[in-house]
């Protein structure tokens, strides 16, 4: 059965106010931009969202953060986005900061079936020891304080280290982009779009991908798929993906 939607509206129609999204890219690289500006033309808020970062001021996941429309993010960095820091720190906005390769861990163990896993990134730090501030007061207090986790010693090759315990991720839906997709779902990433994308889509209950080129089952050489189309529910070509630049350097003329 073709997994093929029309038209990015219509793949992200039944997203709902209070849904939770695991969203593939790093920065503004490998971003599902088309799927994200489509739910941006939707009444859909109290989003809850799962990215490595939350785009830039006026792309990607940004433009979702500048209209109030996302209640919660689980990210790594805050990056170039000045509003993201801004809502953060003035407690509009609920943000758990995690370790990058942890979250990359969380949502791959998610789409695995995997509850849980130990991890020594964080030990010793708030990460595990809790008082992480999660959202702030109007007066610049901690309204709301990660919880302490559970910490463990085990030997191995490097003798005995202590272990943070850190729980998977699964999402409501998730929002990819690929370069390449066939019908049955397959995809194909290109270079480090590749990014976040697989793992975000294996965390997602609903997997939604706008790729770049679209091709019938069976095109792809299978050695050459980066995701199996069994992760993806439904498939939007949604043509080249405009090249964004998240921050311009240029050199001094002599």
């Amino acid at each position: 059965m073709s997994k093929v939607v029309g038209s990015a509206a219509a793949a992200v129609a039944d997203i709902a106010s209070g849904s939770s999204l695991a969203v593939g890219g790093f920065g503004v690289c490998g971003i599902p931009d088309m799927l994200i500006e489509a739910l941006a033309a939707t009444a859909v808020t109290d989003l809850e969202i799962i990215s490595n970062n939350c785009g830039t001021d006026t792309v990607g996941l940004g433009i979702l953060l500048r209209d109030k429309r996302i209640r919660r993010i689980v990210a790594s960095y805050v990056g170039e986005n000045a509003e993201f820091a801004r809502q953060y720190l003035a407690g509009e906005i609920e943000v758990e900061l995690t370790p990058q390769g942890t979250l990359a861990e969380k949502l791959r163990a998610g789409g695995a079936g995997v509850p849980a896993f130990f991890t020594p990134a964080g030990v010793g730090t708030p990460i595990a020891e809790g008082g992480l501030p999660w959202r702030y007061a109007p007066d610049g207090s901690v309204a709301v304080a990660s919880p302490p986790k559970e910490v463990r010693s085990f030997g191995g090759r490097w003798g005995e280290r202590r272990y943070v315990l850190e729980q998977a991720i699964t999402a409501d839906f998730a929002l990819v982009h690929a370069l390449v997709g066939d019908t049955d779902g397959n995809l194909v990433f290109d270079k480090s779009a590749r990014n976040f994308n697989p793992n975000a889509a294996m965390a997602g209950r609903v997997c939604i991908a706008q790729v770049e080129e679209l091709v019938p089952a069976g095109e792809i050489d299978p050695g050459n798929v980066h995701l199996p189309g069994v992760f993806v529910d439904r498939v939007v070509r949604t043509g080249r993906q405009t090249k964004h630049i998240e921050k311009r350097t240029v050199a001094q003329e002599n």
